[in-house]
């Protein structure tokens, strides 16, 4: 979990969301697949990203992507053409996107050095946490721009408002905004407003349930707080996160708080070496969870952490998490 420390996070939260768009027409690819044809109307653009704002006078050419959920935007939007390396899978991308990452170099497993950046000679930085972009690994966004390389860091990063989903249309719209793709954007956010409106039908007379997550952890439970999209796919999946009042997106919460807080399930984040199963036998066979009411159901959800950060999974993700949580209410 390197990437999702506490302290890398906190210091995230506490950056300035600024979001500006130019006044200038928006365009849109001509082509499909690429955004080198990108309408002349539609730039130069300039956007406020995480306190770093940029002008681009046309779309970026060469993208190197770090982290699974902003890689998984680029193709959703069409842009793999664009791909020259990407990095840092949490698991396998989605079956739909399958063909299209493979057709891009993975320069790392997780988090590439500066150098095997550079090497693609790209023009874009696409970071997905915060830690993509840790300057004392060289890889600041500072440094980037040194080399004539922009970047842009997801905005679950540095948001403060405690509105994740429209942060998560921001987000792709910026995107599309920055490749000159704004139409398949904005398709993607109607198709998503509608998603999400389906689901929220289904479970808009049943009672919240208590939800505590468990990501990770033994002497305390690294879990999710109160911002971020991992929130807000409990509360529009039917539940109400136990720890929504951790002010930040993931953070250490004790044994002691899980057991006085009595959660009726428990969503385990599946990704890394410890599988599923393991971290079960962990919360069953815990003596001091015992009376926990999830824990003597044996009432279960999983996710796979790439459904829980803030990409284009998260729609069908609210839907899955609320099949497993109230299954009655949303079997057609």
């Amino acid at each position: 979990m390197s990437r999702r420390t506490p302290a890398l996070i906190a210091a995230a939260v506490l950056l300035p969301l600024a979001l500006t768009a130019c006044s200038t027409p928006d365009g849109d690819a001509a082509g499909t697949g690429n955004n080198a044809s990108a309408k002349s109307d539609g730039f130069p653009y300039t956007v406020t990203n995480c306190g770093v704002t940029t002008t681009y006078k046309a779309p970026p050419k060469r993208v190197v992507t770090m982290n699974q959920h902003v890689t998984e935007i680029m193709l959703e939007l069409g842009l793999t053409k664009s791909l020259v390396g990407t990095a840092y899978l949490d698991d396998k991308v989605l079956p739909k996107y399958a063909k299209d990452y493979a057709s891009v170099p993975v320069i790392a497993k997780e988090y590439p050095s500066y150098e095997q950046v550079l090497a693609t000679n790209p023009d874009f930085v696409y970071g997905g946490y915060s830690s993509a972009f840790t300057a004392g690994d060289g890889r600041g966004r500072e440094a980037f721009k040194k080399s004539g390389i922009e970047t842009r860091l997801n905005t679950e990063s540095c948001a403060k408002a405690d509105t994740p989903m429209e942060t998560l249309y921001e987000e792709i719209r910026e995107v599309g905004r920055t490749f000159g793709v704004t139409e398949r954007a904005e398709a993607w956010v109607k198709q998503a407003k509608a998603d999400n409106a389906a689901t929220a039908e289904k479970l808009k007379d049943l009672k919240p349930l208590p939800v505590f997550v468990y990501d990770s952890g033994d002497k305390t439970a690294f879990t999710a707080g109160g911002k971020g999209i991992g929130n807000e796919l409990i509360k529009r999946a039917g539940g109400t996160n136990i720890f929504a009042d951790l002010d930040k997106s993931f953070g250490d919460a004790s044994w002691e708080n899980v057991v006085a807080r009595k959660p009726e399930a428990i969503v385990i984040y599946d990704y890394g070496a410890t599988t599923v199963a393991q971290k079960k036998k962990r919360l069953l066979d815990d003596p001091a969870l015992a009376d926990i009411p999830a824990i003597k159901n044996k009432r279960f959800a999983v996710m796979p952490l790439s459904d829980a950060v803030l990409g284009v999974r998260v729609p069908a993700a609210v839907e899955k998490l609320a099949a497993q949580l109230h299954p009655a209410a949303t079997t057609s």
